[in-house]
């Protein structure tokens, strides 16, 4: 149970930075700027948490069981500034032998100057890790209304991950 405590939290910990530093790869400043409907923009962030629960054990078991889940928020940095939160809630949906399982996640990134951008995937934990992580954008408000795209996700540590954020509006 304790290894899936922290292999579970660090997956989690792992989707959420998917968005934070470097520069965008268009011609756009920054995570909200400019109108490029139709097109798309890559930025990088980095996502820090600042909240998580304890595992939420659904049958009081010694280890994973399907429905288990957590929850987590933090902040956004882009360029080493803070730009936004984050908050996402995962669910174990497949366990399996040697410390092995899935997770479903859902998440919000919350970029107050430009909008929100939602997005969910499910991914495999072992007990090497989570490894990289990928999700489907799957909507947005403000300038993301249009939204849709990829986050690709790596952990970094246990509270921060680098997200590079695929976005099409």
């Amino acid at each position: 149970m304790r290894h899936f405590k922290r292999v579970g939290l660090s997956a989690a910990t792992g989707m959420t930075a998917l968005l934070v530093c470097s520069s965008p790869a268009s011609a756009a400043s920054g995570p909200g700027a400019g109108s490029i409907s139709g097109r798309e923009q890559v930025f990088d962030l980095v996502a820090t948490q600042t909240q998580g629960s304890p595992l939420i054990d659904v049958d009081d078991s010694s280890g994973p069981s399907q429905g288990d889940e957590f929850v987590q928020s933090g902040n956004l940095f882009y360029g080493g500034a803070v730009v936004g939160t984050y908050g996402q809630t995962c669910t174990l949906t497949r366990t399996a032998p040697a410390d092995e399982f899935d997770l479903q996640c859902v998440a919000d990134f919350s970029l107050p100057t430009w909008g929100q951008i939602t997005a969910q995937g499910r991914f495999t934990v072992t007990a090497a890790g989570p490894g990289d992580i990928d999700f489907a954008i799957t909507g947005g408000t403000g300038v993301y209304r249009t939204a849709r795209g990829t986050i690709h996700g790596v952990r970094v540590s246990d509270t921060e991950t680098h997200l590079t954020v695929h976005l099409i509006r």
